[in-house]
């Protein structure tokens, strides 16, 4: 009877801790799994910097102890200008999320026919897509939502220094859950095109162009997710600073004393602009504005319209791979 040897015993194999399906999507996506949680990790490091850095501006401007208004110009414009640039920056991650995350996803599985070989292993195709589709998302909106939750932190701390056009500057769109609402539904939108496309490059630049797109309509149609509120004041008089500082300006007229509206133009070309005025009645300028206070209201609007648009894609795209050949 023979035995082994110390030496030529086989030495343990160590297991691994992911098994099945969780290794599987893991070892071929590694490489984005790995940029995504080296962009989270660096991005929060500069965030928390740039925050502080920002924070010392302030302090040596004797803020919050002066007023806003006493403190220099420069100084606020500094603070503003580095959080809109900054939140400008992060606001490009949906679109990367869908360009090389989404797109690819699917098309490259086709395009080299992968999808067909995994689909002949003994692992239903509707659960490998599922992991591969919930991966993806995952890895998308837990990076901005690690990114966009900092940058709100950041925007908050500088208070009133902040600029205060949250709608039409990065707030709106790089915070809160309008971030991460926007990267689940670009990379849903890529993953639906690579799917329907079946090559890499020609449904990476069809994701592009439609991602930007749809996200400069979405900018244009996000003033209509609110009531806006008005306000009227005496011909010549304009809002108090206290009420119109942080307001979003939607839409100025001039107004008679019964509630009729006219183009805030009116019988300004006039020959006699008074005369024109007092003919048609006209006493009142009305302003219509959007609060800060509505800013969180309209941001999980957004992203629930966002949610139920990704959700639509992704439904889209299991009934389709189901009902059709890899």
């Amino acid at each position: 009877m023979t035995t082994l040897s110390p030496a030529t015993a086989a030495t343990p194999v160590r297991p691994r801790r992911l098994r099945g399906l969780a290794w599987l999507v893991v070892r071929q996506h590694r490489t984005v799994l790995i940029l995504c949680a080296a962009a989270t990790v660096l991005g929060s490091a500069w965030t928390v910097y740039r925050r502080e850095a920002a924070l010392d501006i302030l302090r040596s401007a004797h803020w919050p102890t002066l007023p806003r208004d006493t403190i220099d110009p420069a100084v606020r414009s500094r603070v503003a200008d580095d959080l809109n640039s900054f939140g400008a920056q992060i606001g490009f991650l949906p679109l990367l999320f869908g360009v090389f995350l989404g797109a690819p996803l699917i098309a490259a599985e086709r395009e080299q026919g992968t999808a067909r070989l995994v689909t002949t292993q003994s692992v239903p195709r509707g659960r490998w897509l599922r992991w591969k589709l919930c991966s993806a998302l995952a890895l998308a909106a837990l990076t901005s939502a690690v990114l966009g939750l900092l940058y709100g932190w950041w925007w908050d701390s500088a208070g009133p220094l902040a600029s205060p056009d949250w709608l039409n500057g990065a707030l709106f769109d790089s915070s809160g859950p309008v971030l991460v609402a926007t990267s689940l539904f670009t990379t849903s939108l890529g993953i639906a095109i690579g799917t329907l496309v079946r090559r890499v490059v020609p449904a990476m630049a069809l994701t592009f162009l439609v991602s930007g797109v749809a996200l400069f309509a979405g900018d244009i149609l996000k003033v209509g997710l609110a009531t806006p509120r008005r306000l009227v004041t005496p011909l010549e008089t304009v809002p108090p600073p206290a009420t119109w500082y942080e307001a979003v300006q939607v839409d100025q007229w001039v107004g008679t004393a019964s509630g009729r509206l006219y183009g805030w133009s009116t019988c300004v070309h006039d020959a006699s602009p008074d005369t024109c005025r007092a003919d048609l009645g006209i006493v009142n300028r009305v302003w219509e504005y959007l609060g800060p206070d509505q800013m969180a209201g309209m941001q999980w609007i957004a992203a629930g319209v966002l949610v139920g648009l990704s959700a639509v894609l992704m439904g889209s795209v299991l009934w389709w791979t189901r009902r059709g050949s890899l």
